[in-house]
């Protein structure tokens, strides 16, 4: 129904229009308070960079941040990530990640980018004081923060926005009449622009996320996905059909495909009941960092990388250097 209600294809929309109209004004007079320095905004001694989205839902974020921090390390450049850590519940803050780590504790976008990369990750509510733990550490010449455009606490170098190149932005309108945190002219003041899927737009990069060979939970073993067909499908993420239809795209026969909340706590109970009979169960990679310790052996999850074209890598990653020259 939410869909539905986003993509302007029912007219239930209107009945939330008043309460986009308070959503609006309140992130507006926000932004513009910290703009016109009424309220303070904290500077890094290092770069920072966000990576972030306009509207709530999947968009592909955080395999950017991977690739990201993967590709400035190959040009000798040390990367750290902050990130909110949203859905977990630290017993302090900031919470810098070690392999002991748990979503529990961090959120499961932060473990996924720690586990992924190897990198310095640090998580808090208040953004800062993750930057300040990665600055005291002397072990980064750059800060790139998963999520955070709407966070004007924190100043920042260099914006990049994430757009689903399917959905786009729906029917334009504010939360939760529409997908918006901000409207789409916030576009016109980022840095890059990266369409994930569909077609980019003149002045955007285009990118596509490509899924590489299955993982198993339990094994590690990994397998190309032709040979794990047929399988049930199951994500919580924030845009559960891309991942199916990727899997489809690969040549899986998805007997069933279970949707759960973006962030949602898992249990090895209910991930078992989708499999009764033992069959395949593919997730995304997101879900396998919150059940690796309660695995079955026919769970596997596909991984997924950013693809750009040579070009625009380069071009991007060529400014982001500057900043830390």
């Amino acid at each position: 129904m939410i869909e539905r209600i986003w993509s302007g294809r029912s007219p239930l929309y209107l009945l939330l229009l008043p309460l986009s109209w308070l959503y609006g004004l309140i992130s507006n007079l926000i932004r513009l308070s910290y703009q016109s320095g009424f309220r303070s905004v904290w500077r890094a001694s290092l770069p920072v960079v966000v990576v972030g989205n306009l509207t709530a839902g999947g968009n592909g974020k955080t395999p950017v941040v991977v690739w990201l921090v993967e590709r400035l390390k190959q040009e000798g450049i040390r990367a750290g990530v902050v990130s909110r850590g949203y859905g977990g519940k630290g017993a302090k803050y900031p919470l810098l990640l070690d392999s002991e780590t748990t979503t529990a504790q961090a959120g499961d976008e932060p473990v996924l980018i720690f586990q992924r990369t190897g990198v310095p990750v640090a998580v808090s509510p208040i953004r800062s004081d993750a930057v300040k733990v990665l600055q005291a550490s002397g072990k980064v010449d750059v800060i790139i923060t998963d999520d955070g455009l709407q966070h004007y606490a924190l100043a920042r170098d260099f914006e990049i926005v994430v757009v689903d190149g399917q959905r786009r932005f729906g029917n334009g309108w504010w939360l939760p009449a529409g997908p918006m945190r901000e409207r789409a002219g916030r576009l016109k003041n980022v840095n890059a622009v990266i369409v994930n899927g569909g077609r980019a737009k003149s002045g955007e990069l285009a990118m596509q996320l490509q899924p590489r060979a299955a993982i198993n939970l339990k094994t590690r073993e990994a397998k190309p996905l032709s040979e794990l067909t047929p399988a049930v499908a199951m994500a919580g993420i924030g845009h559960p059909p891309r991942f199916f239809a990727t899997l489809e795209q690969q040549g899986v026969r998805c007997i069933k495909k279970v949707a759960f909340a973006d962030h949602q706590t898992l249990s090895e109970a209910e991930l078992a009941a989708l499999t009764p009979h033992k069959e395949v169960l593919l997730m995304t990679e997101k879900d396998a960092v919150k059940c690796h310790h309660f695995a079955h052996e026919n769970w596997w999850y596909v991984p997924v990388d950013a693809a750009f074209s040579d070009g625009a890598a380069a071009s991007l990653i060529s400014q982001i250097k500057t900043l830390c020259a």
